[in-house]
Formats: structure tokens, sequence, C-alpha cells
């Protein structure tokens, strides 16, 4: 009771927390990124009017084939990305001016 009491007590100034701004908020910070066979392996627990668990792996199984999708698409991205650096860097030191 003392503890809720407190809440609506006027308060003090706290000290500033040691912990990043966004810390502990946002997954994507704090935690590694989800593996394909993390999300298809993922169960929930069944309570008493939950969620239908067939719909439920089918919406993982989307996600998780989603995820490695865009994980590939990433990595072509990248690939492509210093493929073309590559070549605008040999472009560039052909075409230099005053070099012959």
């Amino acid at each position: 009771m003392r503890n809720v009491l407190n809440l609506f007590r006027s308060a003090r100034r706290r000290p500033a927390s040691s912990r990043p701004q966004n810390g502990g908020w946002y997954r994507s910070e704090s935690c590694r990124p989800l593996s394909v066979g993390q999300i298809r392996d993922r169960h929930f627990r069944t309570v008493r009017h939950g969620l239908d668990p067939t719909e439920v792996h089918a919406f993982l199984y989307r996600v998780a084939g989603d995820l490695a999708i865009v994980r590939r698409e990433l990595a072509r991205t990248a690939e492509e990305n210093v493929r073309i650096k590559r070549a605008l860097r040999s472009w560039q030191s052909r075409f230099t001016p005053g070099r012959r």
C-alpha cells in the first residue's frame, strides 16, 4: 500500500538513467535479429479463448518466408552495391583529368 501511495506523492527529482535513451524499449537495438528458424519454431501458450494455433503457425511461416526473401534481397543488393562502387572507382581512375 505504501508503494501505491508513493506514486501520488510529489515526485522528487530522480537521477538521470544510465541507460541509453531507447535502450530496452526497442528490441531492434537491444537484441539480435530474429532468424527464419526462430520464427518458424516459435510456440505460444494455449489459453481458454486463445487464438487458433493453426492460423498462428501459418502466419509465422508466412512471416518467416517473407523474412528469408528480404534477407536474400538485402544480400544481393549489398553485392550489387559493391560491384557498382568498384566500377565507378575504375571509371573515375581511367577518366581523371590530367592523367594520361
